[in-house]
């Protein structure tokens, strides 16, 4: 994918938005996760801007090695993310599991009810370019226990 390709999708990503405004089990840390910050503005209160005011937007690349993960989490505020190389796969809160291969785009529910765990099966890296659209001074993440479905899982 050209860089002219991927910050168009990155940018159309943020103009479509701009308009839009308790378990048992321990959080799971990543692993083999590596992330890498393309773009970040945020938005202060404004008179007049009241839509996107006191939002956070940002533009990553994440990449997942085989055999990574994200570990438990959730999002305080909306994530896209493109699919650059691999098959992502993500386990749900209601452990169905998803998976989101190359060419195909991912959007993330919000909040802790519903917590996500992002793993790589494959045997080439995930390679993911990701719009975060944040609360201000909030996370890209939020570390999270496993859901009960999943102590019963494994």
């Amino acid at each position: 994918m050209s860089t002219i390709v991927r910050w168009s999708t990155t940018g159309i990503c943020f103009l479509a938005l701009a308009g839009v405004s308790p378990a048992v089990a321990h959080a799971t840390p990543p692993s083999g996760v590596t992330a890498e910050t393309l773009g970040h503005v945020s938005f202060p209160f404004l008179p007049g801007s009241a839509a996107i005011a006191g939002t956070d937007f940002t533009a990553r690349k994440i990449t997942i090695a085989p055999g990574g993960t994200t570990g438990w989490h959730y999002h305080d505020g909306p994530v896209y993310a493109y699919v650059e190389t691999g098959v992502l796969t993500r386990t749900l809160h209601d452990c169905s599991q998803v998976s989101t291969p190359a060419g195909q785009i991912v959007a993330e529910e919000i909040d802790a009810n519903h917590v996500h765990e992002g793993t790589n099966l494959g045997t080439v890296p995930v390679v993911l370019y990701a719009a975060y659209i944040e609360p201000p001074g909030k996370p890209f993440a939020e570390d999270a226990p496993a859901p009960p479905c999943a102590a019963t899982a494994e």
